[in-house]
């Protein structure tokens, strides 16, 4: 079983940061992806970017420039940091990890962009 907990969410102003980070517990393997996804309220859950252990990366489109993710050489800490962030990056931020045809998923921390 695998566990995630996210954190590092909040309040923020339009244009400002923050770094979300999120860490992997129990039977993880070193061969997975771990990455972020955001659900805004009214809409689908979509991936913001994604990780793997080799450190090969995607991102949205919509965050491209403006989020990095990381992740440490053990593979079981992620962060994404957040900058210029937008009102329209509101959204709840969840934690994900992918292995062996498995997906896990954190509760999610909420991020709030204020115009």
């Amino acid at each position: 079983q695998v566990q995630l907990v996210e954190s590092g969410g909040g309040l923020v102003q339009a244009g400002g940061s923050l770094r979300l980070s999120c860490a992997a517990s129990g039977s993880i393997f070193r061969s997975n992806v771990m990455g972020w996804y955001r659900q805004a309220p009214g809409k689908q859950r979509e991936l913001v970017a994604a990780m793997r252990i080799g450190g090969s990366t995607n991102y949205a489109d919509s965050v491209k420039g403006r989020f990095t993710i990381s992740r440490e050489s053990s593979g079981n800490r992620v962060y994404l940091q957040m900058n210029s962030l937008k009102p329209e990056d509101t959204a709840v931020y969840y934690c994900n990890l992918g292995q062996i045809g498995m997906e896990y998923w954190g509760k999610g921390t909420l991020v709030t962009v204020s115009s």
